[in-house]
């Protein structure tokens, strides 16, 4: 049975009111106007996400691959978030091996993932390895203190400040951010002066 670790989104064992819920809910559909063609949704947990797309973007995409590491979540999303043109694999997103096994997508999805990786680098560069040229990545991480310093959340290494996080992705041709409180998303320079959580970045290659 999947276990249920506090973070891990699960949507049919939580109220439809419950934020986390919502929130991990919004960023696939405001993914869903960027998917085409072969989709990676990187560490996809248990499926939900990886199916909205699927069947949101059906005649937008020829095939979606979702890879987690955890063996359970890869049978629990096979079983509850099936979809003909979805695969669950179990796989580590610090493999280097996979675009020889997977070959290469237009879009890759990762969505609070960064935060739980001890070798951000590795991470990072096997995403731009993955991608076609042209493609796109979508990256979401809630903000926290920094690198290295500890953040209080059991799962996650470190929380990246917003500077930390808009110098990761220098080697894309181009790139904009958007911020994200709850279900609200919405472009950084738009943004009102307050705290936002989360951040997202859309990065071309």
């Amino acid at each position: 049975m999947l276990e249920d670790t506090g973070e891990r989104v699960i949507p049919e064992r939580m109220k439809i009111t419950n934020g986390l819920l919502l929130e991990h809910i919004a960023r696939y559909h405001f993914a869903a106007r960027y998917a085409n063609g072969r989709i990676l949704d990187f560490a996809c947990g248990s499926g939900y996400g990886s199916q909205i797309i699927a069947k949101q973007c059906k005649n937008n995409i020829t095939e979606l691959i979702g890879i987690d590491y955890e063996e359970e979540a890869i049978k629990y999303a096979k079983q509850k978030y099936y979809h003909p043109l979805a695969t669950f694999i179990q796989g580590d997103v610090l493999d280097t091996s996979l675009s020889d096994r997977l070959g290469h997508f237009d879009v890759i999805l990762s969505f609070e993932t960064i935060e739980h990786i001890n070798k951000e680098e590795r991470f990072l560069s096997n995403i731009y390895r993955l991608l076609k040229p042209n493609g796109i990545l979508l990256l979401s991480t809630p903000f926290g203190e920094g690198r290295g310093i500890p953040s209080g959340q059991e799962f996650h290494v470190h929380q990246l400040t917003e500077e930390e996080f808009r110098s990761l992705f220098n080697e894309y041709t181009s790139k904009k951010f958007y911020y994200q409180k709850g279900v609200l998303i919405e472009p950084a320079e738009n943004a009102e002066e307050e705290h936002y959580p989360l951040g997202i970045a859309v990065c071309k290659k």
